[in-house]
C-alpha cells in the first residue's frame, strides 16, 4: 500500500500532535463496495422504505464502515513503515446518505512498550457535519526510529 505521507519517526512525535484529517462523504456508492465485501445487503443499508420498516426516516450506513475510515486515518499518517497494533472504536451515532464524516486524531503518548517497540497511543474521533460525535475511537501504533 502506498500512502500519501511519509511515514513519522517515533523520535519526531509529540504528545497533542494532531493527524491530518480524513473526510468521507458517504453514498450508496461507498456503502454497495462495502456491502460486496462483507455481504452486508440488508434493506436499511440500501433502500429508504427498508430504513423505514426499522425505524429510521432513510437509508443508513453501515457502522463498521465507520471503523474502516478511522483506519485509513491512521494508515495515512502512519505510512507504509508504521504499523497498526490496535484500533478500536464505538459506534454512537448513525450516519445518513451524504453526511460528510470528518475523522480527527492526535497523539495522547508515546513510550517504549514491554517488547522494546517505539509505539505511539492515539484518541480519534469520527464527526458529521453537524459537529455530532458519531465515533470515538482509539488506536495504538509502532513507529520507526531514527537511526543513531
Amino acid at each position: 500500500m502506498t500512502t500519501e505521507t511519509q511515514t513519522p519517526y517515533w523520535d519526531d512525535v509529540e504528545v497533542g500532535q494532531e493527524l491530518p484529517p480524513f473526510e468521507r462523504v458517504t453514498d450508496l456508492m461507498n456503502w454497495n463496495r462495502w456491502a460486496a465485501t462483507y455481504d452486508e445487503f440488508v434493506p436499511y443499508h440500501m433502500d429508504d422504505e427498508g430504513a423505514k420498516e426499522n425505524g429510521q426516516p432513510a437509508v443508513i450506513g453501515q457502522g463498521r464502515i465507520r471503523v474502516s475510515y478511522l483506519h485509513t486515518l491512521v494508515r495515512k499518517w502512519i505510512g507504509d513503515e508504521g504499523a497498526i497494533l490496535t484500533l478500536n472504536a464505538q459506534l454512537r451515532g448513525i450516519n445518513f446518505k451524504n453526511d460528510v464524516l470528518t475523522c480527527t486524531g492526535h497523539v495522547t503518548d508515546k513510550r517504549v512498550d514491554d517488547d522494546g517497540r517505539h509505539v505511539v497511543d492515539l484518541e480519534m474521533l469520527i464527526t458529521n457535519q453537524n459537529g455530532e460525535r458519531v465515533t470515538p475511537g482509539a488506536a495504538t501504533v509502532e513507529l520507526p526510529i531514527r537511526a543513531s
